[in-house]
């Protein structure tokens, strides 16, 4: 009943709120999450809830047993035969304001991908990755230095997201850096994979894939289809060079 009643309170805080306003965009967030909460309670006879939502995440509870994958949080194996384990899909979507009372939402938009972090249900209450869906929503935008690096005595000599003690000797954990960010990250949160670096395609047209961090990784698929690059005002001499532009343009 509380939590009806806060959905209810926050539908007419929307209404009476200046339209498109950010104070209004922040009140549908915390109405989705409120609807979201809502929904885990209504999970019938089940030990744990088919949604979890963690640091923006929207974890589903998966349903495959066959399929083994790898945590995102802890590294070790899912094993989904006798293991609870959850996917980060999105697909929630944004409710569409709608000027007629009492009932402010007629309608769902998409809502964009998750970022298919996974992980054990044991592993949720640690996971510590905020959701680069988020991210990729409200700020769509690449990082265009080429590895901007700052040295580790920057970080602290910790992992720049889980914070945990790293050093390039490997003691106590290895440092890896991610050639998109700079940063340098534990074993864990870099697991060595490889992505096309967005500053070395545009300002040296290198394709080549280079290493890069987990977060790193997701952020740039997620990206990838995102139409963000001014190539004519970031780098306007590589039409120079470049015939296939020079085409296109």
């Amino acid at each position: 009943p509380q939590l009806r009643q806060a959905i209810e309170e926050c539908k007419r805080v929307i209404l009476a709120l200046p339209e498109h306003s950010e104070r209004q965009k922040d009140a549908v967030v915390r109405l989705i999450h409120l609807r979201l909460k809502l929904q885990e309670l209504k999970d019938p006879g089940e030990d744990e809830p088919n949604i979890r939502v963690v640091l923006e995440h929207r974890f589903y509870k998966e349903k495959s047993k066959s399929v083994k994958q790898m945590c995102d949080k802890c590294s070790t194996i899912i094993w989904g035969l006798i293991q609870t384990w959850y996917t980060c899909t999105g697909g929630f979507g944004i409710p569409l304001l709608c000027p007629y009372p009492p009932y402010p939402y007629t309608d769902i938009l998409p809502c964009p991908p998750g970022c298919y972090y996974r992980c054990h249900s044991k592993c949720l209450p640690l996971v510590s990755r905020p959701c680069v869906r988020a991210q990729v929503s409200h700020r769509a935008e690449y990082q265009l230095s080429i590895c901007p690096e700052s040295g580790l005595d920057s970080q602290d000599y910790r992992c720049a997201e889980c914070r945990a003690p790293i050093s390039l000797r490997g003691v106590p954990s290895e440092a890896r850096q991610c050639d998109y960010t700079g940063l340098y990250y534990c074993s864990s949160c870099h697991w060595n994979d490889l992505a096309v670096v967005p500053a070395r395609a545009i300002h040296n047209w290198d394709f080549e894939p280079r290493k890069v961090s987990r977060c790193s990784m997701r952020y740039l698929a997620l990206m990838v289809s995102r139409p963000v690059l001014k190539l004519r005002e970031i780098n306007p001499l590589l039409f120079n060079y470049v015939e296939e532009l020079v085409e296109i343009r």
